[in-house]
């Protein structure tokens, strides 16, 4: 009993944490709240959930196998640095364009908020090494155990922890949001854009410093 509430707490604690930076998912569920409501994000949520169930059951059972496959962290990490600039120029471009952006996100809204959730998280590739790296920190520190029916247990702290994390934030930025309406005009233009720039560059010096700094030096 004490094992099963300890990979609840553990998992709640770590998701909870990981979920609450900013990212282009809560911006988007931000996005859908202030359009759409409380049952629509929540909606969207659920979709981002679903997908995260996969991504932390199977990094939980191959951690060791991933972490070693340099190859594939490689990939993942530079397509992370593409994406970011990606996004900050998706973001920057829309806003320049409000009645074009407009008539697309009325389009992307006609979905299901639980598919937009779905689909978006499938793009969230930066979630692969955070949870690969996390559970196999947890496991062997022995703060969790994932004998038989335990990681479920884990799993299930995780989730909730994401949901609360993710719900949490996006409340919270809303109701900022609406409060100084003389700051929030320079969100889409300006704030969004220029944030995934700084996460694109940060990126860019882990990557530079994870694979390539050592070879600089060597030659």
């Amino acid at each position: 009993m004490l094992q099963r509430a300890q990979n609840i707490s553990v998992g709640f604690l770590v998701s909870f944490i990981g979920s609450v930076p900013l990212g282009y998912l809560n911006l988007a569920g931000l996005e859908i709240y202030s359009r759409s409501g409380l049952h629509h994000l929540i909606l969207f949520l659920s979709g981002v959930v679903f997908v995260e169930t996969f991504v932390i059951y199977f990094t939980l059972l191959f951690a060791k196998r991933l972490v070693k496959n340099t190859k594939l962290m490689k990939i993942i990490d530079l397509f992370a640095v593409v994406f970011m600039f990606v996004l900050a120029y998706l973001f920057y471009s829309n806003s320049h364009d409000t009645s074009g952006s407009n008539d697309k996100l009325n389009s992307y809204l006609m979905y299901s908020p639980f598919v937009i959730g779905v689909i978006l998280n499938c793009f969230n590739f930066l979630q692969l090494p955070f949870w690969t790296s996390w559970n196999l920190y947890l496991i062997n520190a022995k703060y969790i155990t994932t004998e038989k029916k335990l990681k479920y247990y884990y799993i299930a702290g995780t989730l909730a922890g994401v949901f609360s994390g993710m719900l949490s934030l996006i409340l919270i930025l809303q109701t900022l949001f609406q409060k100084t309406n003389s700051f929030s005009k320079y969100v889409m233009p300006v704030f969004i854009p220029l944030f995934f720039s700084i996460m694109g560059s940060i990126q860019v010096f882990k990557v530079y410093k994870k694979y390539f700094k050592s070879t600089a030096l060597e030659s």
